[in-house]
């Protein structure tokens, strides 16, 4: 196990170097030009020029490209073109609010999403399971910033539940914070839960089809012990999968998801800075993100070994 850990870390090196060089083309062949922003509307073609050789922006792309790559190594992100801050600073000032999202995010679509599945695949065709499919559809189908909209008019504006904007931090109190929480969480769930709950629901139909569980219930074990004890342990490996896969729709839906209620978090600081062609805060962000990635994936892999013992590394 240690050994496939190591080699499996060891490899998120080649991952990560291939996903700095594909974002940095990306954004150096992207349309605008972040000197002529800064320079502002009035600004000569000198003037933007002068901004871009100050930047390094003249130079070309392989030595732009490998300075910035060794200054990553060396746990240096670049400065904002715009503030002048460091990027790793900026990005820490952002990592809680949206952290806390995805994870209060997590807890909440796991623990509906899998009882939910678990419930539709025992009421197989019947009412139960109908409902429960058509919502997980519907779900799947709204985007998420529809269901925040939603949820932000019904529970914050009308009932007045939950505030619609804004984040309070840990700091200032744990209940306070998943306050602010609640909603987002839930908008940015809803796709999640409905792809957890159809996956769920999937596997444990074809679990529950097994001969184990037919001689099981031959031999009087409980319709409570089957599910819980045999049947679900026995479907936790594709469940874990999706879950761990999923983790890309929360990363993608914190920009939106952020951007609806106000939270500032690295969906907002992404957005600012893809508006200000902010480069460097956009690459810091997408290698972040595309880290936290690997490691779920890495994570979700030695899961595997838990719940099937059968699994060898």
């Amino acid at each position: 196990m240690l050994s496939y850990t190591l080699r499996r870390l060891y490899m998120t090196i080649p991952v990560m170097l291939f996903v700095a060089l594909f974002v940095f083309a990306l954004l150096d062949l992207a349309p605008g030009d972040p000197a002529a922003l800064l320079a502002g509307e009035d600004a000569t073609r000198e003037d933007i020029a002068r901004i871009r050789m100050t930047l390094g922006l003249d130079e070309p792309f392989l030595f732009r490209f490998g300075n910035w790559a060794w200054a990553v190594l060396h746990g240096d992100l670049g400065t904002s073109l715009f503030t002048g801050l460091p990027v790793s600073q900026m990005i820490a000032q952002r990592l809680a609010p949206t952290f806390s999202l995805m994870v209060l995010t997590l807890i909440v679509s796991v623990s509906l999403a899998i009882p939910l599945g678990a419930f539709a695949a025992w009421k197989h065709n019947r009412w139960h399971d109908r409902g429960i499919m058509v919502l997980a559809v519907f779900s799947f189908s709204v985007p998420s910033f529809a269901v925040g909209y939603l949820l932000a008019w019904t529970f914050g504006l009308q009932l007045r539940w939950f505030p619609v904007q804004g984040y309070v931090p840990f700091t200032s109190g744990f209940w306070a914070s998943v306050h602010t929480l609640v909603l987002p969480a839930l908008a940015l769930g809803s796709v999640y839960v409905a792809l957890i709950t159809r996956i769920t629901r999937a596997t444990l139909l074809e679990t529950l089809s097994q001969d184990y569980v037919r001689t099981a219930r031959a031999k009087g074990v409980g319709n409570r012990d089957i599910l819980f004890k045999h049947a679900l342990k026995n479907a936790a490996v594709p469940i874990i999968t999706i879950i761990g896969s999923g983790v890309a729709l929360l990363i993608s839906g914190t920009v939106v998801t952020e951007t609806v209620f106000s939270i500032p978090g690295l969906g907002r600081l992404t957005v600012d800075a893809i508006l200000r062609r902010d480069y460097p805060i956009i690459q810091g962000v997408i290698l972040l993100f595309s880290l936290l990635y690997v490691l779920v994936n890495l994570a979700v892999d030695l899961l595997y070994r838990v719940f099937d013992p059968r699994i060898k590394y």
